[in-house]
């Protein structure tokens, strides 16, 4: 079985000779436990952007939003929104299509020709995150304000970042990936960011549209998002998201498992704010096997192993996550 079949037969609940895991990390790691999953190459064009990401010091996204990292190995905060303020603000401001345009995807269908593993474009620029992204441009406390009174504007501001992140989909759905992957991150520590019924209302129909367009084009949907979101999964279930990359640790994970498994794959994670930095590798192998417990009762199916890199995080842990999911 090729690392494609395996990722591809887990996100539709069939058998596995082994569970799939994704590995982003490079070196000994790499080599131990190779990652079934790869990113294409490709080159998007630098745009408005300038300095470097998860370095201390500022930077402009492609979008004219100004980062702040204190320190190297994070992303930082957004500093200036480009529509903050008066709304009026919007009338002269353009999406980054220029991005797009200039947006070089020669190399990928021959590398996914090329490639046993499942091939996806993850994080960066490739992601569509509309709630992160009106946040990015307005301020988060002012998005929260409009979302409140629901001003017409807050509407206006959707579809244009709506349209963009439609576009850069339909453009990847289009080339011979396995998957697309969209990323916002809804959930707070115990609880939803805002209310079901205005999520379901207001930013419900984008995921289902990103959803459909790459259904149509035979891709699956990935989506990434922090959090409590244990309200969310039926929804994001409802839309046609294949498969959540969440904080299970942040939720009842055997009610997740009792009430999901076998209707969305569950890709990932393992404890980052707790385990990964703090806690012991017996600690970290019991969390794996907790959550193979819990999703893999029935069959063998359905999940994908993964942990993320944080600056603090221990490197022995994170061996011992990859190294526990290849005994499950």
């Amino acid at each position: 079985m090729t690392s494609r079949e395996r990722v591809r037969r887990a996100l539709q609940f069939e058998e596995v000779d082994r569970i799939p895991v994704e590995n982003s990390f490079e070196g000994e790691l790499q080599r131990k436990y190779p990652s079934d999953v790869a990113r294409p190459p490709y080159t998007y064009p630098v745009g408005r952007s300038w300095g470097v990401e998860n370095r201390k010091g500022r930077r402009m996204d492609i979008w004219g939003c100004i980062w702040e990292a204190g320190e190297d190995g994070v992303c930082g905060e957004v500093k200036e929104s480009p529509l903050q303020g008066d709304w009026r603000r919007m009338d002269g401001f353009k999406s980054p299509f220029e991005v797009l345009e200039g947006a070089d995807l020669s190399r990928v269908n021959d590398s996914c020709a090329a490639s046993t593993k499942f091939m996806v474009p993850m994080w960066g620029d490739l992601i569509a995150n509309p709630f992160e992204r009106m946040q990015h441009l307005r301020g988060t406390e002012q998005l929260f304000m409009g979302l409140a009174y629901m001003e017409p504007e807050v509407y206006r501001l959707r579809d244009m970042v709506h349209e963009f992140f439609m576009r850069q989909l339909e453009m990847w759905a289009k080339t011979d990936v396995d998957a697309v992957h969209l990323a916002d991150d809804w959930g707070a520590q115990r609880s939803f960011l805002i209310s079901p019924a205005l999520w379901r209302t207001f930013f419900k129909p984008l995921y289902r549209d990103y959803c459909r367009a790459a259904h149509e084009c035979g891709k699956f949907v990935l989506m990434h998002s922090d959090g409590y979101i244990a309200d969310l999964i039926p929804e994001l279930i409802e839309v046609g998201v294949d498969a959540v990359n969440a904080q299970l640790f942040c939720m009842p994970i055997e009610e997740l498992a009792e009430k999901f498994a076998g209707r969305i794959c569950f890709w990932g994670e393992i404890d980052r704010q707790r385990l990964l930095p703090f806690g012991t590798t017996e600690e970290v192998r019991q969390a794996v096997r907790r959550v193979a417990a819990a999703f893999l009762r029935k069959r063998r199916t359905g999940v994908v192993g993964q942990c993320f890199e944080g600056k603090d995080h221990r490197m022995e842990n994170i061996e011992a996550v990859y190294d526990e999911w290849s005994k499950v």
